[in-house]
């Protein structure tokens, strides 16, 4: 079978799978084109086998929509918002409270950050924002991966009941 009849096969399902697992409808549109698009450029190399290309397909779509999740959440990081992360709307043109709730948040999300522990603060930071695996945090931290994972839950805990407290919902 070629890469278009893969397409035609493979398409409708993941799309569905997407859009089950929680992307909005034009996402996974977007996901499934650029998912086929890699599968296009590699598609010398790939097995002529409806497993192989269907589940390349789907781990494909996954990583990407982690990279748009992971990208989503650096942004909320950053000090400086840009147009383009914004999605092309200049602060300018958005709705004064819109950017007064944006700082609000922001500034709460700083604060929050730094009532966490020093240890549960660096281990979260690392994680989220640093995007390491538990694996290299255990390494740079010289901790085991074990108490890692404990810090990162622990971490996760205590925002939560300090964003509470801020009266931020999530």
């Amino acid at each position: 079978m070629n890469i278009e009849e893969h397409y035609k096969v493979i398409a409708p399902r993941l799309t569905n799978w997407l859009v089950a697992t929680g992307s909005p409808y034009a996402q996974a549109c977007d996901l499934v084109q650029e998912t086929f698009l890699r599968i296009w450029k590699m598609r010398d190399d790939l097995l002529d086998n409806d497993a192989a290309v269907s589940g390349l397909a789907f781990t494909t779509a996954r990583n990407l929509r982690k990279n748009i999740a992971r990208d989503d959440r650096r942004l909320a990081f950053k000090e400086e918002i840009t147009d383009e992360d914004a999605g092309g709307v200049s602060p300018a043109e958005l709705p004064s409270e819109s950017v007064r709730e944006t700082r609000n948040l922001r500034k709460k999300l700083v604060a929050a950050f730094s009532r966490l522990p020093p240890a549960l603060r660096e281990t979260y930071t690392l994680f989220q924002v640093g995007e390491r695996s538990v694996r290299e945090i255990a390494a740079e931290t010289g901790v085991g991966e074990g108490l890692v994972k404990v810090r990162i839950f622990r971490a996760k805990e205590k925002l939560r009941e300090i964003l509470s407290e801020m009266g931020v919902t999530l």
